[in-house]
Formats: structure tokens, sequence, C-alpha cells
């Protein structure tokens, strides 16, 4: 059994790779075809111009899903380790939140393109990314209350390397986007698809778009660290037939029959 094959590390594993995908074969199709400049373009620019706006919106929702389905995995764990601490499960709640909220942000980016409605894709950037920081820092928290007994010190280490790599790069971008949003140097200068090196603005830019990525793989990163934790995971779905027809519901106490649905390892 190969490693991604243990339990549902499958799912950690599927985000990052998925997503990975999405702003790589974006940008490589948006680089061929002219539509972006080479070094560097933000993100949601290389998914801005049919084609390569087909493949970063489809493979965005998949993201999305998946990115749905490993923080509910996560949440299910956190719970079923810590039953009866309080204040861990109502951390994980919030995590819980917090990480659908990043997910629902994801499927704003992907829906709403830069050029058409700018206002409701940058509100999808700061669901992203801004609840998205908090679920890494809500997890870091959790992973390190749960040492040493139920998780190891270097998992947290880990997460809190990658938890400070995401802040200092929202920061940075922040304080970017805001000096080129300002008018200090220009109009509409966030939707300028095309930079050359001798333009106003060109340094806050090119500051703003390498911090984006640098927070896009911290995200991805940081989901990495979930391998190991869901390779001890398994999961189990009983079907319950009550009644031997699908045509007509039981009217009494009929006999019931339990069937499996599908298996997988909590």
């Amino acid at each position: 059994m190969w490693w991604f094959q243990q339990g549902l590390s499958v799912l950690p594993v599927a985000l990052v790779l998925c997503s990975a995908s999405a702003f790589i074969f974006s940008y490589v199709t948006a680089v061929l075809l002219r539509h972006v400049d080479p070094l560097v373009p933000y993100i949601s620019d290389t998914g801005t111009i049919p084609p390569e706006r087909c493949l970063f919106g489809i493979l965005l929702n998949i993201s999305t899903f998946l990115g749905v389905a490993t923080v509910y995995v996560r949440y299910k764990q956190v719970g079923a380790l810590n039953p009866e601490k309080s204040g861990i499960l109502r951390l994980n709640r919030l995590g819980l939140a917090l990480g659908w909220t990043s997910c629902f942000g994801l499927c704003i980016i992907a829906n709403f393109q830069k050029c058409i409605l700018y206002s409701v894709h940058v509100l999808g950037a700061c669901l992203t990314f801004g609840m998205g920081a908090v679920y890494m820092l809500v997890q870091t928290l959790l992973s390190f209350r749960m040492q040493p007994e139920l998780h190891g010190r270097d998992i947290f280490w880990a997460r809190l390397a990658l938890l400070l790599w995401s802040s200092s790069s929202v920061a940075t971008m922040l304080v970017s986007s805001v000096l080129l949003g300002s008018g200090i140097y220009g109009p509409d200068l966030v939707q300028k698809l095309h930079w050359h090196p001798q333009e106003s603005g060109y340094t806050p830019h090119m500051i703003s778009t390498v911090s984006e990525w640098s927070l896009a793989f911290s995200f991805l990163s940081f989901f990495l660290t979930y391998i190991r934790d869901f390779q001890k995971i398994s999961l189990r779905a009983v079907a319950t037939l009550q009644g031997q027809s699908l045509h007509h519901s039981p009217q009494g106490g009929g006999a019931e029959e339990q069937g499996l649905l599908f298996a997988g390892s909590i």
C-alpha cells in the first residue's frame, strides 16, 4: 500500500495537488498566450481570460470540495480524540466554521473573475486568505494544546512555522496592495495585466504578487502537515434498508436490513 492510500491521507494530498495545478497550469497557459507577463503575475490574473479562466475555475471548484471534506475530517478527528475537553471542542468548532468560510471564499474566486466583478472577487480573496490564516492559527493552537499526549511536537513547530510564513505574506501583500489601490501611482493599477519595469508602481506591484504566491503556497504546505494524521483515520458508512421494496414505505415495524456502503479508517 502506498503512503497516500493509507487512511484518508488522499484528501489533503488531492487538495494540494489540485490547487497547485490550478495555479501552475493557468499560469503556463496565460504566459504562452501572452495574456500576462511571465515575471510573477497575480494568481487571479492567470485565470482572467479564456481559455485559462475555464481551467482555473474548474480546478478551484474541485479544490473547494476537497477543502470542505478535509476541514470536516480534521474537525471529526480532533473531536474524537478530545471528547471531554470543552476548551478544545469549542476551538475545534471555531476551526470548522473558519475553514468552511475560507473554502466558500475559494469558490467565489473560482467563479467571479477579477475583470468581471472585481469587488466580489476581492471579497472572495479576503475570505479565502483572511479566514484561512485564522484557521491556520486555530489549528496551530489545537496542535499545541494536544501535545505531547495526542500530538507530536514536530508537527506543532512545523505548523507554527507555516503560520508565521503565511502571516508575513499577508502583511506584506496587504501593505503593497493598499499602496497600489490608493492612487499614488495611478488609477486602476490593481487590474493592470501587463507591466514594464520602468512604470510607476512596479516595485509595490512585484512585492504584492510575490507575497500572494508565497501566501498561496504557505496555505498548501499547511495542509500537507495533515497527511500523517489522516493516515490514522478510516471512514465507514452503513446503509439501512427499511423494507424490501423501493416503491412503498413500510407501514409497521417491518424488518430492517443493513449493508456496508463504503469503508475507508477514524
